[in-house]
């Protein structure tokens, strides 16, 4: 077999979900075409997908989030250049945020469609900090075991997983952060085995969906879609051409683009930040970055540094603003947005199916119809691929700013210098 056939093989089973996943969505929505309200009888196996897909998350985030924090030993080390990563992982996705806020503004993804869903009630009126204390906790332990709780579930598996760490003398033997890795494990192999189901359970959903609500869905998705790439190359043309400038002025532009496009593809055949890390490695040792540096922030970054989710998470809840025919402006409404978008970004995509569970949280924060989380699963699912890739040459960019500030606005010709010498 060639190189260029083993390529292409590859690729296909890097995108072998996703194909398998598109075309059941593909075939469902032309079952609801052709047969019209007929195809309705679907949809209870559409709801099985999502019934088996709310069992299983509510603890795969508890275990994998606990666990990964209970394993955490030496936060203290990484001193300036984590405080600094962390403050520029929190700007860039707040930037990414107001960049497409300002876009469907402007240009409503879901504007002129006329839908009803129903199911969707507003919610009591609270003062800001109410509204604060109802996302974020519950009043009950039980009540952090549904899925209508993400968000204090994910802060309740923080705390104790830091709780865990800290009465834990030697973090290898412990017996309970053991425990908490293999039902971690065990549920993401649920997960798996679960979403064998998705392609049969999403497309009888479309079929339903399609036949009640016809061809005006299929429209809104289309419009969405073509808007959200274009977003994301002009997003990745226009701020990371700025954050390189920034690091290193007309040579950080020059470097970055001349080092970055392995990435770029990397990210686009694999849709896996993790499967870029060794490219992404390789384009920073390329650009001059120590190793000290690239070595913290790549590997974090590809777990916490997402301003493609934040890109998909705006444009999820600027949609369903629109089929629900609400306004989707006020400085409230887009503060609140741009803090559930960078939660999904920072947080929630460091955790298996973070995309589902980041689609979940919108609707409960909300308190949109839940029959709407297919929709918005699906536009995480076609944008995933160019979302994907804006993750992680993001995390290249801002490994040559954090670079800047521990290493002087020289750093570049400083670190090529002192890799010159080592060579010698």
């Amino acid at each position: 077999m060639s190189k260029e056939e083993t390529g292409k093989k590859s690729v296909f089973q890097n995108y072998k979900s996703l194909i398998l996943l598109i075309i059941g969505i593909a075939v469902g929505s032309i079952v609801g075409l052709v047969f019209k309200e007929k195809a309705v009888v679907l949809k209870p196996f559409g709801e099985l997908f999502l019934n088996m897909m709310f069992t299983a998350v509510v603890p795969l985030v508890f275990f994998s989030l606990a666990s990964s924090i209970a394993k955490m030993n030496n936060m203290q080390r990484l001193g300036k250049i984590l405080s600094r990563t962390l403050i520029i992982f929190i700007v860039t996705a707040i930037i990414a945020a107001i960049f497409i806020i300002f876009v469907v503004s402007i240009v409503p993804p879901a504007e002129g469609v006329d839908i009803d869903f129903g199911g969707y009630e507003e919610p009591e009126t609270f003062s800001f900090l109410d509204q604060v204390v109802e996302a974020v906790s519950v009043n009950d332990f039980s009540g952090i075991l549904s899925k209508n709780a993400m968000l204090p579930l994910i802060i309740f598996s923080i705390t104790l997983g830091y709780c865990i760490s800290f009465v834990s003398e030697n973090i290898e033997d412990n017996p309970v952060i053991k425990f908490l890795d293999i039902m971690s494990e065990a549920f993401m192999k649920m997960i798996g085995i679960i979403m064998l189901y998705a392609p049969i359970g999403l497309g009888a959903y479309f079929a339903a969906l399609i036949g009640d609500y016809g061809t005006e869905l299929l429209g809104a998705y289309g419009k969405a879609i073509i808007m959200f790439y274009p977003i994301c190359i002009a997003y990745f043309l226009v701020a990371f051409t700025l954050y390189a400038y920034w690091a290193g002025g007309a040579r950080g532009i020059k470097t970055f683009y001349k080092n970055i496009f392995p990435s770029v593809v990397t990210s686009l055949a694999t849709q896996s930040s993790i499967a870029t890390l060794p490219t992404n490695f390789a384009a920073t040792k390329r650009i001059g970055i120590k190793e000290d540096v690239s070595s913290i922030i790549l590997p974090m970054g590809a777990t916490v540094h997402m301003d493609g989710t934040v890109l998909t998470s705006l444009m999820k809840i600027a949609f369903l603003f629109g089929i629900f025919n609400l306004e989707f402006v006020g400085v409230q409404v887009w503060v609140t947005a741009i803090v559930i978008s960078a939660m999904s970004g920072v947080i929630l995509s460091g955790i298996p199916g973070g995309g589902m569970m980041g689609s979940m949280v919108i609707i409960s924060f909300y308190g949109f119809n839940q029959d709407v989380l297919p929709i918005i699963v699906t536009i995480g699912l076609l944008t995933d691929a160019v979302a994907t890739m804006i993750n992680c040459t993001g995390d290249v960019v801002v490994s040559m700013m954090v670079s800047k500030i521990v290493d002087g606005k020289d750093w570049m010709k400083k670190n090529k210098k002192e890799d010159i010498i080592s060579e010698q």
